[in-house]
């Protein structure tokens, strides 16, 4: 099978590399940067942008996210599974 992101540099304009699981935690990063949040299930969703600013938000059964991510916290997370695109 040909790989069209095999001889590509990640940009930001390209679809998602991969769609990773999120653990909340108040303490631990994601290991890359989202550049967008996918959430399953409805409720709040706290979380640090990666500009450093803490942002807590309502969110909708199947709601994409498009800001930048570096951790989603534990307190104040109610929404229920949360993945992560990365580009990388």
């Amino acid at each position: 099978m040909s790989n069209p992101f095999s001889n590509r540099n990640a940009a930001l304009s390209d679809p998602a590399r991969d769609l990773v699981p999120v653990i909340p935690s108040d303490s631990t990063e994601l290991e890359h940067v989202a550049v967008a949040l996918y959430v399953e299930g409805a409720g709040t969703l706290s979380f640090v942008t990666v500009s450093g600013a803490v942002r807590s938000v309502n969110v909708a059964d199947f709601s994409i996210l498009p800001v930048g991510v570096r951790r989603v916290n534990a307190t104040g997370t109610t929404a229920t599974a949360i993945h992560a695109f990365s580009v990388i």
